[in-house]
């Protein structure tokens, strides 16, 4: 696979090197520097237990399209893409926007959090001072809080699963799912693809995790531009909530096994993929 040098628009080179030249990360050339768009990556070439492949080119991932340029949209255009699953809720599109509009692709707009559980929380995120964030946040309740979105996710939101893995078996390839971020409600959602798929545990892990590159991370919303709204206890306390961790992942996993007994039987009966769409599901994305 081709290699290019890719650096971040708006992001400083990393210091390293010899006598602290700059040193660049080298990225394979299917995922394109998007000036608007975070974390975009096509998830081709993950392994699967059987010893076959993802297939390049009919699954991407990334955080939301609000913001794309007139270039990012042009690169997005050309990957011929059937659907885009934008997973953001009502409160979510009233912050950033409404997706940019690519000819001839298909929205899906299927919410994965309810806007109003915990639109108090978040706006304690943005607005509130160090006290209220310690009170939130600290001793371990965001990641506690974290999980147990995960957890929920995986309980309630079956239907949604459900029908974006039955779209992804009939027509609906080469797909894109996001939701704000691309880490959190479009990870467990291509995390939960890649399992009906046959994908190795360890590589969905892996992939989950790139989330947290520099350059792919979520830029932080705070109102008030002092430095104490981004200083560096605030970004400790805020970290658990925009850190793609793998315990989190870990507790969904847990949640379909405690649930459901195990993967098979979470897409069966959790997420009614039978035998045989799962086989076209996986005729038509892996090669």
């Amino acid at each position: 696979m081709p290699y290019r040098r890719v650096e971040p628009a708006g992001e400083q080179r990393r210091r390293g090197g010899v006598g602290g030249a700059p040193v660049t990360q080298q990225v394979p050339s299917t995922e394109p520097e998007l000036t608007g768009v975070r974390n975009f990556r096509d998830v081709g070439g993950l392994p699967t237990v059987d010893g076959r492949r993802v297939r390049q080119g009919v699954l991407f991932r990334s955080g939301h399209l609000a913001h794309a340029t007139g270039e990012d949209a042009a690169f997005l255009a050309s990957l011929g893409l059937h659907t885009i699953f934008d997973f953001r809720n009502a409160a979510d599109q009233k912050l950033e926007g409404p997706d940019v509009d690519l000819p001839g692709v298909r929205n899906v707009n299927l919410p994965l959090s309810d806007p109003a559980d915990g639109a108090e929380f978040w706006k304690m995120v943005r607005d509130g001072d160090l006290d209220q964030l310690r009170e939130i946040l600290a001793d371990g309740k965001a990641a506690d809080r974290m999980i147990g979105s995960y957890r929920a996710i995986v309980t309630e939101r079956t239907a949604e699963h459900s029908r974006i893995l039955h779209a992804l078996a009939e027509d609906s390839v080469p797909a894109l799912m996001h939701c704000a971020a691309g880490k959190d409600r479009a990870g467990l959602s291509i995390a939960v693809t890649l399992l009906a798929l046959g994908v190795e545990r360890e590589a969905v892990v892996e992939d989950y995790l790139k989330s947290n590159a520099a350059h792919r991370r979520y830029k932080v919303r705070r109102s008030g531009s002092a430095a104490s709204a981004y200083s560096p206890e605030v970004m400790e306390l805020l970290s658990p909530l925009f850190d793609a961790r793998a315990e989190y992942l870990a507790a969904a996993f847990e949640t379909v096994e405690e649930t459901w007994g195990g993967v098979d039987a979470y897409l069966e009966q959790g997420l009614r993929l039978t035998p045989a769409t799962r086989e076209r599901l996986r005729e038509r994305m892996l090669d």
